[in-house]
């Protein structure tokens, strides 16, 4: 992997010195956000109606850009900037459809703002955006049993709804579009050292082809697709849903794994406390538990390509260092084949398995092996 940046007055200067490799190719700059200074902000919030007082701080967000505004009767707005060249308007419409459905169906969640004339949607120099209600709380943290099953109950009614609708145009979470075709791109660009290429695109095919035999047959929805503590909020005891930037279309047990992301004996226990208070308002098929494996691979997969993609941004190589060195690479591909080994041996889910007796715990429960989102 690499972080250089090509120039453009390089090939001005003798463009026979040198043949363009695969991996001097970058995104389209705008994907950069360059225009999008504080002024251009509160000019985009103001274009669509809203007055603002100079303020406009931003919020932590890797793949977007996320500000908290102050309108001039002082209340508070978050602004949203989608990174161009990624979502469709589309695509980005379904995800507000969605979301409006949960409001009207009082599933909480924190929710769209509209624009005075009624749309969620706008554009200005490519970019779109969208404002949010301004929403205070915080992620739960150390999930007990009681927590899981009120995020059960929550998960519940979030999926009875988004069984409701259709979203034609996201993105199907199945192993072509989250692994075959981020290795097209990693092979395209010569992104994957030649010393791990042919062991982590075996291994990687091989997950794909696992995950696509598990999923075969298994009904899809509209779910969140990033259902993880970091996207819930606890207000005033009222547990709220956050971010739907990565919703797509796909098996319900998603959205369940990536809560409970363990594979000991507690997590399972967390696991049927969120399923009971699930059942509450939808029926669970236990069987899919068997995809939270597979699930997990594809995302592994997914996520290298991520960070790959948006190395050119200079916010990616400052946070995560450890990408693309030998190192990484290495783990990478002893992880992979450790789950195609899992899988391909059926430990991959705990579908119809009896729950373990209350162990006594040790400071091995209490550290999950979380993947970074």
């Amino acid at each position: 992997m690499t972080d250089r940046k090509e120039n453009p007055t390089d090939r001005k200067e003798n463009p026979t010195d040198r043949k363009e490799t695969p991996t001097d190719r970058k995104e389209t700059p705008t994907d950069l956000f360059l225009s999008l200074t504080p002024e251009a902000v509160l000019a985009a919030v103001e274009d669509a109606g809203l007055r603002c007082n100079p303020v406009c701080l931003p919020l932590n967000s890797y793949e977007n850009r996320v500000y908290d505004i102050e309108l001039e009767d002082e209340t508070r707005v978050v602004a949203k900037f989608y990174r161009p060249q990624r979502w469709s308007r589309e695509q980005i419409l379904e995800e507000h459809r969605f979301m409006n459905d949960l409001e009207e169906a009082e599933v909480p969640i924190c929710r769209l703002r509209r624009f005075p004339d009624g749309t969620t949607l706008r554009s200005r120099e490519g970019i779109f955006y969208c404002l949010y209600d301004r929403f205070g709380g915080r992620a739960p943290q150390d999930i007990d049993h009681e927590l899981a099953e009120r995020i059960g109950m929550l998960l519940g009614r979030l999926h009875a709804v988004g069984a409701a609708g259709k979203s034609e145009h996201r993105l199907r979470l199945d192993a072509n579009t989250y692994v075959r075709s981020n290795l097209k791109w990693l092979a395209e660009r010569g992104t994957i050292p030649r010393h791990s290429e042919e062991r982590y695109l075996e291994a990687a095919n091989a997950l794909a082809e696992l995950a696509e035999r598990s999923m075969h047959g298994v009904p899809v929805q509209r779910i969140h697709g990033d259902f993880h503590a970091g996207n819930l909020l606890l207000r005033e005891g009222v547990l709220h849903v956050l971010d739907f930037d990565d919703h797509v279309v796909g098996p319900a047990v998603q959205d369940f794994w990536l809560l409970l992301q363990g594979r000991d004996a507690h997590t399972r226990q967390l696991m049927e406390s969120l399923i009971e208070g699930y059942e509450q308002f939808r029926a669970f098929d236990r069987s899919t538990l068997q995809l939270i494996e597979p699930l997990r691979a594809l995302r592994r997969i997914h996520y290298t390509a991520w960070l790959a993609k948006r190395w050119h941004d200079p916010a990616f190589p400052l946070t995560w260092p450890h990408f693309g060195t030998e190192t990484y690479w290495n783990e990478e591909v002893q992880d992979l084949e450790e789950m195609v080994t899992l899988i391909r041996n059926g430990n991959a889910g705990t579908a119809n398995a009896a729950v373990e007796p209350e162990p006594e715990l040790t400071n091995k429960d209490f550290f999950w092996d979380w993947e970074e989102k």
